[in-house]
């Protein structure tokens, strides 16, 4: 069993995407539906996918850092705030699986490097397809309707909470 998907959304993705300057439902909602697309919403912190809540891998995780965060100077200290001190340094893939802000960070600049368009996510077909192309390993495991199944699963207070 993974972590609540009420709790996920209220205590980690909505306050750490306001920190980033994001308030937006659409955008929580992508972020909720890649945990638990990625994970099982905490489920597996490490598999085939990735590290952590969202299954970001190593590689990504240090092409976000080298070719997006390393020419935004504020934003890059704003996502290394969420990290623990002297654990990033040593570890920070670890980050990935132990921090879940930091981690939800990380999973948003992906997105937003991708430069998505929030105002054209209006279904969770649309969350799917944005998150199969800027997300996705493109597996055989991975597909949109693998997205919408796990979103679909999601208890519904989730969706009034963030409405």
């Amino acid at each position: 069993m993974g972590i609540c998907g009420t709790e996920l959304l209220e205590l980690i993705i909505r306050p750490t995407l306001k920190s980033l300057g994001v308030n937006n439902p659409i955008a929580e909602r992508l972020m909720l539906g890649t945990a638990a697309v990625q994970s099982n919403l905490g489920f597996f912190l490490q598999s085939q996918r990735g590290i952590g809540l969202f299954g970001i891998s190593s590689e990504i995780h240090q092409s976000i850092w080298d070719e997006y965060l390393a020419f935004q100077e504020d934003l890059a200290s704003n996502v290394r705030g969420f990290a623990s001190q002297h654990e990033f340094l040593k570890a920070p893939n670890t980050e990935l699986a132990s921090n879940l802000r930091y981690a939800t960070a990380i999973a948003w600049m992906i997105y937003q490097r991708a430069d998505i368009d929030l105002s054209k996510l209006k279904t969770d077909q649309d969350l799917a397809q944005c998150w199969y192309e800027f997300f996705a390993q493109k597996s055989a495991h991975q597909s949109p309707s693998s997205f919408i199944a796990q979103v679909q699963q999601i208890p519904t207070e989730v969706d009034e909470k963030a409405a």
